[in-house]
């Protein structure tokens, strides 16, 4: 599971009320709103909670983020959020652009002209303050040794000083990231951004098992970071759209890379191809074997991790005189399935369909789609006619991630209309019933805590609810077009 330190909220908890809130719990039937008017409301909402939520969570010019916010006792936690957690500010960010330019490619401006600039200027500032989640260290992986500046779980007090070695930055972490780089370059067109994630990227492939087995293959799979053995769903599933979105950037074009192989002989060797062909090639073999490994055939969703291990920290060996990490066997498929382990998957597939047109994926999106929705969606669990999703732990912004999956897959499938709709049935009940001081309960359907000292509320939840509201705008555009 995705780090292991977390504050356990029960599945549908009944234990919140809000605040202010009356005997009566019915919300006020609103209006029906015509679809640009749903696009625009969902904007609106989605900046109002980020605007609000880089004044509460946020302090200083190099934006020191806490971890959770109090709107009820007006206070920032001492703890610092992790590099993902602070990613979760660039997503709401770069969701809100996207939805400002799809709007104003559909004909409407006006938001665009008002608001695009200056979410620009405070992406450009979160990524510049990032740097103190940086640092730089060396690791040998399965083909070299290597110096690696890359970003490290917890924040330092001076740019790229950040403690980076063994277990102190993991690979998923660089993923997430990876991800808003490209979409922060597909909006802006800055090329640092495009340069800071191929960087990334190639540290992250550095981590990809490609000894052979016995079977005359790769081994397969990234481990969850560079201290750790096992592989997870969560640091191989979020990759694959970002490598077909750089597969894109690249295709017809002659740019080339080289990486390290590994021959059957256990040889390192170099290999130079063109970009487009190294991405999307390592897009397919890491959905393959994610699909291959890590799918529970009986619920149709995916397991969190490949475990088994028998040496469970990394080894390493010495071919001709050089040291290079060893491959570790792993067997046991594990784990709770999550939300988001198979939101990026949905995502990879559709995103790998969309440039390939290969049947298989549009097959393995659609069944995955059915059976995630029939997994983690609960009808009428915490209210009647509403679907719940867990919230304990971290699953706020796993579910984002699952919905996020849910409207990639829409313009190929749109049986998953009702999934999507659901998380906007939710965020405007709680918005309409439960907003507080521009903020968001954790608890969409029930509300506040009776006890306000208990109204903490996880930054990247509020960030996440606003990527959501920005997401369901690009859904809303969509919709009505040729499937």
């Amino acid at each position: 599971m995705k780090k292991l330190a977390l504050i356990f909220i029960s599945f549908f908890t009944v234990a919140f009320a809000c605040c202010d809130n009356s005997d009566d719990t019915s919300v006020i039937e609103q209006p029906k709103l015509t679809s640009s008017e749903i696009v625009e409301q969902n904007i609106l909402r989605s900046m109002e909670i980020v605007d609000n939520a880089v004044e509460c969570y946020f302090k200083g010019d190099n934006m020191v983020m806490s971890r959770y916010y109090n709107p009820y006792t007006q206070s920032a936690s001492s703890e610092l959020a992790s590099v993902w957690m602070y990613t979760s500010s660039i997503e709401a960010v770069n969701s809100i652009m996207e939805a400002l330019e799809t709007q104003k490619s559909n004909g409407n401006a006006k938001l665009y002209n008002d608001n695009f600039d200056r979410y620009k200027q405070l992406l450009a500032k979160l990524y510049d303050n990032i740097d103190y989640y940086l640092g730089t260290y060396s690791l040998t992986s399965f083909t070299q040794t290597k110096e690696w500046s890359v970003y490290a779980v917890n924040r330092s007090s001076e740019k790229g000083k950040a403690s980076v070695s063994g277990i102190d930055n993991v690979y998923d972490d660089q993923e997430w990231l990876i991800r808003e780089l490209i979409n922060s370059y597909n909006l802006t067109k800055e090329k640092t951004y495009l340069d800071k994630a191929e960087y990334l990227a190639s540290y992250v492939l550095d981590g990809w098992d490609c000894i052979i087995n016995e079977n005359g293959e790769e081994s397969g799979g990234i481990p969850w970071g560079p201290g750790y053995v096992t592989k997870h769903s969560c640091s191989n599933g979020p990759f694959i759209s970002p490598l077909v979105w750089l597969y894109e950037l690249y295709r017809g074009k002659s740019d080339e890379v080289t990486y390290g192989v590994v021959d059957i002989n256990g040889n390192r060797k170099s290999v130079t191809e063109k970009k487009s062909k190294y991405y999307l090639s390592f897009a397919k073999k890491i959905y393959d074997w994610q699909k291959k490994t890590l799918m529970n055939e009986s619920k149709g969703v995916y397991y969190d991790m490949l475990g088994g291990c028998t040496e469970c920290s990394p080894s390493y060996e010495i071919v001709d005189g050089v040291k290079y990490r060893k491959h570790e066997n792993l067997t046991d498929p594990t784990g709770d399935e999550i939300s988001y382990n198979s939101g990026t998957m949905l995502s990879g597939g559709s995103d790998l369909y969309r440039v390939t047109l290969i049947p298989t994926y549009l097959n393995d999106i659609k069944s995955l789609s059915d059976a995630s929705f029939g997994y983690f969606a609960k009808l009428n669990a915490s209210k009647e006619g509403y679907y719940s999703y867990s919230i304990s732990g971290f699953n706020n912004w796993f579910n984002n991630v699952l919905m996020r999956g849910f409207v990639d897959v829409y313009p190929r499938y749109n049986g998953v209309s009702t999934a999507i709709e659901s998380f906007q049935k939710n965020l405007d009940y709680a918005y309409d019933k439960y907003l507080y001081k521009k903020m968001l309960p954790t608890n969409l359907l029930v509300g506040w805590s009776l006890t306000k000292a208990n109204n903490n509320v996880e930054g990247m939840f509020t960030f996440a609810f606003a990527a959501e509201y920005a997401a369901l705008a690009k859904y809303e555009l969509q919709k009505g077009d040729d499937l």
